[in-house]
């Protein structure tokens, strides 16, 4: 089952050379997420050949610009394409006045259906949940309400011993129930369990989306043992009074989030325009946890390796 993350935006507040504001990409068995969408999302999706025909649910983690400004030039070229597909949006109350009132006087008609699902911003809860994921949201400490995204997969289905079951000529239209745990009873009484026929599933992996915060513990047993966490790292710890008076984080604190949760990987992203080169900042974050790597645009990360 494929899954894993594309960075399409990595800057903060403002854009730099090569580094567009804050967009990912996540990738969920040929279902695509679109998690924020800064200004210029859209070019970097053609960038990097992630087809926005193909999304289905975005969501954006707070009403900042350099998180959003992208997403109604997203839908208007999706409206002028001939989408008619429905769109699930996630995010904040106001969301939904904002997007309202472009369109109202742009006297626009979306030819496909916007359903929007507002995020409560004091609380996590489950915010979808379908045939391959449950994401939840995580409640971030920003200067407004800010939210982070946990997505964890489904458990499979167990695995066929194709070998062992050839060898006991299992009718294949058994083969469905022996992946939902069922013993095979031979035609002759033989009962074979489960675990001979079949072999575990992969366990289900979990990529932590953590968008603009204060370093706080709050937020931290929600992301526990992730495959992989995304979190946000605007300044280096010499500017930490900086990030404190943003309410953003440095990449030393970053670096004692993943430690601290035990994830098992680190991207760190959001750069602050001040860093024309980002080798600071990473070797900051990996003088705490050494399994960190950058959110370099166009990067595609698989969770779980």
């Amino acid at each position: 089952m494929r899954f894993d993350v594309t960075i399409l935006g990595s800057s903060s507040a403002t854009p730099i050379y090569n580094r567009n504001p804050t967009a990912q990409a996540l990738n969920i068995n040929e279902r695509f997420y679109l998690i924020d969408c800064g200004e210029g999302t859209q070019q970097q999706m053609l960038r990097f050949d992630i087809k926005s025909s193909r999304i289905d649910y975005i969501f954006i983690s707070h009403l900042h610009g350099d998180h959003y400004l992208g997403l109604v030039g997203l839908l208007s070229s999706l409206h002028l394409n001939g989408r008619k597909k429905p769109i699930t949006l996630f995010g904040p109350a106001h969301l939904k006045e904002i997007i309202d009132i472009q369109f109202l006087y742009s006297e626009t008609t979306l030819h496909f259906d916007l359903v929007f699902v507002a995020i409560n911003p004091l609380q996590s809860e489950v915010i979808l949940d379908n045939q391959d994921v449950i994401v939840e949201t995580i409640v971030l400490d920003h200067r407004i309400a800010c939210t982070g995204f946990l997505f964890r997969q489904k458990k499979r289905l167990r695995k066929i011993n194709k070998e062992k079951v050839e060898e006991l000529g299992v009718p294949v239209e058994y083969y469905s129930a022996l992946k939902r745990g069922v013993d095979y009873f031979a035609v002759n009484g033989t009962v074979h369990p489960n675990s001979e026929l079949t072999n575990s599933p992969d366990e289900p992996m979990a990529y932590a989306y953590c968008s603009d915060t204060l370093y706080n513990e709050s937020y931290f047993e929600k992301i526990a043992k992730v495959d992989l966490l995304y979190h946000e790292a605007t300044f280096a710890h010499d500017m930490l009074e900086r990030a404190n008076t943003t309410h953003h984080t440095t990449a030393w604190q970053a670096g004692e989030v993943a430690r601290i949760t035990g994830a098992k990987k680190l991207i760190i992203g959001h750069f602050s325009a001040r860093y024309k080169t980002l080798n600071e900042l990473l070797d900051e974050a990996r003088s705490v946890f050494p399994n960190t790597e950058l959110a370099i645009e166009g990067k595609t990360f698989v969770i779980g390796t």
